[in-house]
């Protein structure tokens, strides 16, 4: 049973306790999982750049990590910067970008340290520019010591490339291991089984999301976490991004515990006996027939 060492309740506003007062502090999820969707269409309601949504954008995620580590979360992921919008987006808002990451990092790793925040990042981090590399490594150092919320940014990820990567590291591995014997090889690749994979992938140190959030209703999944989704609960919200705050994530967190997760079972409530009745009340139903 998790233990309740969290004394920070006090510290949300009156409406975030109003929702926090109907959780389970027991069911809190251990890791939360942010989709975050819509800073330019956010910006075009209000006929702005798009580059004022990606800053509002940024606010959202101080707020929303601030309640995380209020309610002792013990690890948040957003989803900020993907391999595809790396790849597909104009280069001058590629740059912005960066530049915000690095503006946010600099300017909220106090903020960070009072909240007992710590940084991680996942993705393939070494394909970003030097002097944004430099930044993030300066944070998570700077967090390092934090035992709170693990605010880990997924940047220039994607979940296939994630995989790609895993089996490499796999391939590698079993080659290292074999030492040329090729017979060996052959063994190592056939006992290669799913935890294999999961010591590769990106958040190898880190439990597979509880909770999946996607914010501006859009209802997919975006290359994101393929593997470790497999049994999260997904919630999808039409708010955009640069709206969403604490509150919304304590709403997404109470919708998550009025759900029974069965991981691929029958539910906690349904008994042998129950499944025996309804095979005969199947066959009944075959006979009348």
């Amino acid at each position: 049973m998790r233990a309740l060492q969290n004394s920070r309740v006090h510290e949300l506003s009156p409406e975030e306790q109003a929702i926090y007062r109907q959780l389970d502090p027991e069911r809190i999820p251990r890791h939360v999982a942010i989709i975050m969707d819509g800073n330019g269409r956010w910006a075009g309601k209000r006929a702005l750049k798009r580059f004022l949504g990606h800053q509002q954008g940024a606010e959202s995620v101080q707020y929303v990590v601030e309640t995380a580590s209020r309610i002792d979360l013990p690890w948040l992921t957003l989803y900020a910067f993907s391999l595809e919008n790396n790849l597909r987006r104009p280069r001058a808002e590629v740059n912005f970008l960066m530049k915000l990451l690095k503006t946010y990092l600099v300017g909220n790793v106090k903020r960070m340290n009072d909240n007992n925040v710590r940084m991680a990042y996942i993705g393939r981090i070494h394909e970003l520019p030097s002097e944004v590399r430099d930044t993030m490594q300066w944070a998570s150092e700077a967090t390092a010591k934090n035992t709170g919320t693990t605010l880990t940014l997924a940047l220039n990820y994607g979940a296939r490339s994630e995989l790609v990567d895993a089996m490499r590291l796999a391939m590698r591995d079993a080659i290292t291991e074999s030492e040329g014997d090729f017979a060996r090889l052959q063994s190592l690749i056939a006992e290669m089984d799913e935890p294999h994979v999961t010591r590769r992938l990106y958040t190898a140190a880190m439990p597979d999301p509880d909770l999946v959030v996607r914010t501006s209703g859009e209802q997919r999944i975006s290359n994101f976490l393929l593997w470790q989704i497999a049994y999260a609960e997904i919630f999808v919200t039409d708010r955009l991004w640069p709206d969403f705050r604490g509150i919304h994530l304590l709403e997404a967190i109470a919708d998550f515990q009025r759900r029974e997760r069965r991981y691929g079972g029958l539910g906690e409530h349904i008994t042998d006996e129950d499944t025996d009745a309804q095979r005969v009340d199947d066959a009944a139903e075959l006979v009348r027939r």
